[in-house]
């Protein structure tokens, strides 16, 4: 039985705002079990370890995948700031996750609805609920604000 919807962006958006603050790219991603139970929350962490892949969504995913000790999250849902991207749209899919809610569009990167859209693919693994556009302003305006902090 799903419980009822409760939006997971404000802790996503509170983990955006911890990377800004690192001086990683501000994104951040929360898995949540078919319960209810935040399963991990994270930020980029690219510039940090330094790993290209260690984006917000993938680092949620492992940890996730970690805390229940499987590879697969059936019926998870992951909500993050930003629309993935194909790397990070092929490990969702391969994570088997039910839903994903993002907030601001990525038309430069992107891979879920702009860019190459992985999940529409006819190979692709698995395809989740999507649900786009939550705190879209807020999501968009965090990584606006970083990038003119950074241009100056």
């Amino acid at each position: 039985m799903r419980p009822p919807f409760t939006t997971h962006m404000p802790l996503a958006l509170r983990e955006a705002r911890a990377a800004a603050a690192r001086g990683e790219v501000p994104v951040g991603a929360v898995v949540v079990s078919p319960r209810g139970e935040v399963l991990a929350a994270t930020g980029n962490e690219t510039r940090a370890r330094p790993d290209p892949t260690a984006h917000a969504e993938m680092l949620a995913l492992r940890a996730a995948c970690a805390r229940l000790g499987a590879e697969r999250l059936t019926g998870c849902a992951l909500w993050v700031t930003l629309e993935p991207c194909a790397m990070c749209a092929a490990a969702i899919a391969h994570a088997r996750i039910a839903r994903l809610y993002y907030g601001a569009s990525d038309p430069k990167s992107g891979g879920i609805e702009t860019g190459p859209r992985v999940l529409d693919h006819p190979n692709a693994h698995h395809r989740p609920e999507i649900v786009a556009g939550l705190d879209a302003d807020a999501c968009a305006g965090l990584l606006r604000d970083f990038f003119e902090t950074k241009r100056r």
